[in-house]
């Protein structure tokens, strides 16, 4: 499924109405029509009594007028509170205001703070509001009475459903201009907008459906779309099938180069996440003297002891050895808990300009590549980056804060500019593709912010590269298998307090589901999320 921005959006509506002849007038009847649908069965039948419908001067405004027509129609007590004079109304939201008079829809002229401070009464005896003032082209922060109308509409309590996007929301990071309504549930148009799946927009947008409007599906295509939202629908395509007669030969041999003093459950989780997904051999390379101890951790799968350090770290002359051991592999996963000794960053500095077979790498392995990051455009094979915030601020020298501010932006000028798939970590998960097509993932929830996490993650995509899919697609199915694997603990044992490993045994049935339900699946556990346009 497509997410979009504002600039695509607005172009989608250009194209719409200039080369296939669709009205805007038409478009700003279905969208009222649809949101006024939607708002019933999510708001209304919950909440029924007198409805409020605060409606700024552009077109978002004139979704509310045709909301307002259709809630009259059916009997239902609506007042529009207009926060513009009527003269500065023009085009389509015009002439939908203008029906309203005709109709005898009350409309409440508010031009300013004096008129709005003498309107409070009126507007406190509202059940529930509609938010129609302020659309998603906003890019700077709400100023002026718009602020203290959306302040005010937040602080009465009631049920608010947002046309569109919650006024005051950035539509394409998510991020709050200043003050922001908060929704309960929102209708949006043609397609989600990235905001509304991007935090802090999630949190505000509440119940989330995409109101078919009549925008022709090619055109997100036609106008350059790079953003989509991680589906089952597409996933369940991407998974190998087994065949009946496979055996762990043809399901893949993964090399996984991991551990370091202290850090021996990372290297056994990854390779044992691996193992869970799927993967036929994995077989884990750890400094010498770690060998006997990761030996008793992990059960089915290989160790080999590797030269190492006077710290019992990984050793650069451990190059030629591992180089060796690639030749069967299809995969190679580098860094749990590897640490950041000096040697071992000239190992993996060799072995990614080396490596015949896709790279995984993670944690320390980040940490170690952050100061010679011009690295990464010298691999041969595709190389995949699972840093958190604070590790892709070490990787991209931008402050957390910056990152978090755009993830979706940050994500795609990395992995564009250093040739890599890059899975940001976080909520809402972004996976990033050289060729800057930027997925976003909904699965998971807070309980998973707890320490192996990250480590399960990257067994498990390696794991999947290992049966043959591509790094990309395993990227991908990765995290939303992490995610949704988390979901199932979360709804069965507790939202807080499972363990990493503990979604590591989800992962089959989490995989189980995926491919034998796909579109079927429960929903993420954290919010409810409600789409209705294709999948895909």
């Amino acid at each position: 499924m497509y997410l979009v921005t504002a600039d695509e959006m607005q172009r989608m509506d250009r194209t719409t109405i200039e080369s296939f002849g669709i009205p805007g007038r038409v478009l700003m009847e279905n969208a009222g029509r649809g949101a006024t649908a939607f708002y019933l069965d999510a708001v209304y039948r919950h909440h029924p009594g007198a409805v409020g419908i605060a409606a700024g001067r552009g077109n978002n405004g004139g979704d509310g007028f045709v909301m307002a027509r259709y809630l009259h129609q059916k009997g239902i007590r609506a007042t529009v509170f207009l926060l513009s004079q009527r003269d500065r109304i023009q085009g389509d939201a015009a002439a939908n205001l203008k029906l309203l008079d005709t109709m005898g829809v009350p409309v409440v002229e508010m031009v300013d703070d004096a008129a709005f401070e003498s309107r409070k009464s009126s507007m406190r005896r509202q059940h529930t509001w509609i938010d129609a003032i302020l659309g998603t082209g906003l890019t700077s922060d709400v100023r002026g009475y718009f602020r203290t109308a959306i302040d005010f509409i937040n602080r009465q309590g009631r049920p608010v459903f947002a046309v569109d996007i919650a006024s005051g929301l950035n539509a394409d990071t998510g991020q709050v201009c200043g003050v922001c309504i908060q929704a309960s549930a929102t209708a949006t148009f043609g397609f989600a907008k990235v905001g509304h799946l991007s935090y802090p927009g999630r949190s505000l947008t509440g119940q989330l459906k995409v109101v078919e409007i009549g925008i022709p599906p090619h055109v997100a295509a036609d106008v350059g779309c790079r953003q989509r939202l991680v589906t089952p629908h597409a996933l369940k395509r991407k998974i190998p099938e087994r065949s009946p007669t496979a055996h762990k030969g043809h399901t893949g041999h993964l090399l996984i180069l991991a551990g370091s003093p202290g850090k021996t459950g990372a290297a056994a989780m990854t390779a044992a996440t691996a193992m869970r997904a799927g993967a036929g051999l994995v077989t884990l390379g750890v400094p010498a003297s770690l060998n006997p101890v990761l030996e008793n951790m992990v059960t089915e799968v290989m160790t080999v002891a590797l030269p190492e350090t006077a710290e019992m770290a990984l050793d650069e002359s451990a190059g030629e050895t591992v180089m060796s051991l690639i030749a069967d592999k299809r995969c190679l996963a580098v860094g749990p808990g590897i640490g950041t000794a000096e040697s071992t960053g000239r190992l993996l500095g060799r072995l990614i300009e080396a490596s015949p077979v896709p790279m995984v790498i993670d944690a320390d392995g980040l940490n170690l590549i952050a100061s010679e990051i011009s690295v990464l455009t010298k691999g041969k094979s595709p190389i995949v980056l699972t840093p958190h915030p604070g590790e892709m601020s070490r990787l991209s020298g931008h402050s957390t804060t910056e990152i978090q501010s755009d993830r979706v932006g940050h994500a795609r000028s990395f992995a564009r500019r250093h040739g890599v798939h890059l899975v940001l970590k976080g909520a809402t998960t972004i996976i990033a593709r050289p060729d800057g097509t930027v997925f976003v993932n909904a699965t998971g929830n807070p309980g998973m912010a707890a320490g192996g996490m990250g480590d399960v993650l990257t067994g498990l995509i390696a794991g999947l590269i290992t049966q043959g899919m591509a790094a990309g697609a395993a990227a991908l199915a990765g995290v939303y298998l992490h995610g949704s694997a988390a979901d199932r603990l979360a709804r069965h044992k507790a939202p807080v307090g499972y363990l990493a490993t503990e979604v590591m045994d989800a992962i089959p049935q989490a995989m189980h589901e995926l491919l034998s339900g796909g579109d079927n699946l429960p929903r993420p556990s954290l919010d409810p999320l409600f789409y209705s346009t294709d999948p895909t």
